[in-house]
């Protein structure tokens, strides 16, 4: 429990940041410091030192609030010759026990992700304790000189290094917020990028690293999504075509197109999304991992927004005969991201079903089915936006049925869900939740004006806010 209340990690001085920043906001009655964060980089230039300006004044105000000093005080240079500074006399970089006595109770710092197991009390949102995360920073410190040790050209420690990197980011997508991850998705890319552009690959070693560039540009592609950018997840996921053309890999070919088609779906662009599916299945060829079942239910989707339901239908049955003909590939040995399980394919097929309105029973049906796949769900194969949007579906289809009341139930762990996991995937399927609400907001009483109320404050804070 101690090791919550040290505010030298970020994680953890972001939670008391934000906190802060909330409690001001009331005492101040100024909702404009309310959801006010700070960025990863930010805080490290604060800790550090490194600071050449003042912070904006809100975040000045939040920071004398929570330290007791002014700004300036707090940022300005350590005494040298001194061991440890006081907090009066000038750094964030403080021991943690000078702050302690300050921290909120650990309880509250942390929020188990929805449907998932809860955190254990003696880790941070993040899903790491301080001493796990020096690991973690020490082994990427480890890799990039391993990387340059090796000289003249890469040797399989840092190929097998990078390589356990980008699995684990894989596995971790689905299970933690984007703030957790996103430093080390960027550093990866940034690694792999110069490894390649030093040209001190081998052949079979270049095509290894293009695959891994492939892989990491497209969760950066997702990561640009998940924060509501649509033109950076593109640019992201174009240089991860570019890389899996290189790496000659007809399963990442498609896969990229795959992602495509979920970017152009929920950007309002179904047409698009069809296309680009189209694309991924004729990229696939003779590939039978999973990749092949997301294709399918992705062309599922799109077409259920453009109310195609006999193109709707016929995708979900290419889904199901891929299911049944599947065989795991490369791709999906690295597992989380990379994978599309069964509750995956029922959450598709509910949201096609739901959003193409022609049977609100059958969409009811469904969506109970794919909730409880997530419920039921193996640590490998669940993912709380999934889960987020299934729990959406139930509720839209109860929407569409008159039962406002067991729409609100469906859809009350998804307004439960913190700011770092509101992605603009889940912020945009609740918002449908409210434009199906308005569509019916004479007969859905007091209660969907409640549920309609709560949407509005759910959706007025999505993940963005908390990466400056």
């Amino acid at each position: 429990m101690t090791l919550q209340r040290h505010w030298q990690v970020y994680e953890t001085f972001r939670l008391r940041f934000e906190a802060m920043a909330n409690s001001v906001a009331e005492q101040e009655n100024d909702p404009r410091l309310r959801g006010l964060s700070v960025s990863k980089r930010q805080f490290e230039r604060w800790y550090g030192g490194a600071v050449k300006t003042r912070p904006y004044p809100d975040q000045c105000r939040v920071l004398e609030a929570m330290f007791g000093v002014c700004v300036d005080q707090l940022l300005a240079p350590a005494p040298t010759g001194s061991a440890v500074a006081p907090a009066t006399a000038g750094t964030l970089a403080v021991p943690p026990s000078r702050l302690g006595p300050a921290c909120l109770p650990p309880e509250k710092a942390t929020a188990p992700l929805a449907g998932g197991p809860p955190n254990s009390e003696t880790r941070s949102d993040a899903g790491t304790t301080e001493m796990e995360r020096q690991v973690v920073m020490a082994a990427r410190r480890a890799l990039r000189f391993a990387a340059m040790a090796e000289g003249s050209s890469i040797g399989p420690e840092t190929l097998g290094q990078i390589h356990d990197e980008v699995r684990r980011l894989t596995v971790a997508y689905p299970k933690l917020a984007l703030p957790a991850l996103l430093g080390d998705l960027v550093e990866v890319q940034d690694l792999t990028f110069q490894l390649l552009e030093h040209g001190r690959a081998k052949p079979a070693q270049a095509r290894e690293l293009y695959l891994l560039a492939s892989i990491t540009s497209g969760m950066l592609a997702k990561a640009s999504h998940d924060l509501g950018n649509p033109s950076a997840a593109m640019m992201q996921a174009r240089t991860a075509f570019v890389c899996a053309d290189n790496a000659d890999h007809h399963a990442m070919r498609a896969w990229v197109r795959s992602l495509q088609s979920l970017i152009s779906y929920w950007a309002g662009r179904p047409g698009e999304a069809v296309d680009y599916a189209a694309l991924g299945q004729n990229a696939a060829g003779d590939v039978r991992g999973t990749t092949s079942i997301w294709l399918a239910c992705l062309s599922a989707r799109a077409h259920s927004l453009l109310g195609d339901g006999e193109a709707t239908r016929t995708a979900i049955r290419q889904a199901e005969n891929a299911r049944d003909a599947v065989e795991l590939d490369d791709l999906d040995d690295f597992g989380g991201i990379m994978t599309f399980p069964v509750p995956r394919q029922l959450y598709y097929v509910a949201e096609a079903t739901v959003q193409l309105g022609e049977d609100a029973v059958l969409g009811e049906t469904q969506s109970v089915t794919a909730v409880a796949a997530y419920q039921d769900a193996s640590e490998e194969e669940w993912a709380f936006g999934d889960e987020a949007g299934a729990q959406t579906d139930l509720a839209l289809a109860r929407i569409a049925r008159g039962e406002v009341e067991g729409a609100a139930e469906a859809v009350r762990p998804v307004l439960d869900l913190p700011i770092e996991q509101r992605n603009f995937g889940i912020v945009s399927s609740a918002q449908r939740a409210h434009a199906a609400l308005n569509a019916g907001a004479r007969r859905n009483g007091i209660v969907g004006v409640d549920l309609r109320q709560e949407i509005e404050a759910f959706t007025a804070t999505p993940t963005s806010v908390l990466v400056r």
